[in-house]
């Protein structure tokens, strides 16, 4: 059920809104984005070499890594779901060709190329060795509220 109420947050956080149209009482801004992986350990190993932290939380059905104030959940795969690659989330780096080549040599593949998309924003994705899309962006407009 957890599993199902996280998926359901992060598609509805996906939705592109101009901040001053929502409640902020209401809706806080996308919080996490959970990945389900057949091999929990190998994935919490292979996520603290990636993001070089260790998760803050870490139970049989979720794991919990603190990414500078967004959240990365690893959960066991349910049943009842498939690897997709139609929602993307991407991860805010400094320099993109680095961080992709670093997170490739330690065992995720190519998706799809580094791309220039406008306005000196860059991003790329690459599979984790979990079948998962992750994402990776240099955007230099984008700055987070305080």
């Amino acid at each position: 059920m957890i599993q199902k109420i996280i998926i359901v947050l992060i598609l509805m956080s996906s939705i592109f809104v101009n901040a001053q149209d929502i409640d902020s009482s209401r809706m806080l801004g996308l919080r996490t984005v959970a990945y389900e992986v057949k091999n929990l350990e190998a994935a919490i190993t292979w996520y603290a070499k990636v993001f070089d932290i260790k998760p803050y939380v870490n139970t049989p059905n979720y794991v919990g890594f603190n990414i500078r104030g967004f959240e990365l959940g690893l959960m066991p795969i349910h049943p009842s779901s498939t690897k997709g690659n139609n929602v993307l989330s991407y991860w805010g780096v400094t320099d993109i060709d680095s961080e992709y080549k670093r997170i490739t040599s330690l065992g995720a593949t190519p998706n799809t190329p580094i791309m220039d998309v406008g306005g000196g924003i860059r991003l790329g994705t690459v599979k984790d060795p979990f079948g998962n899309v992750l994402g990776l962006i240099y955007n230099p407009i984008f700055t987070l509220d305080p």
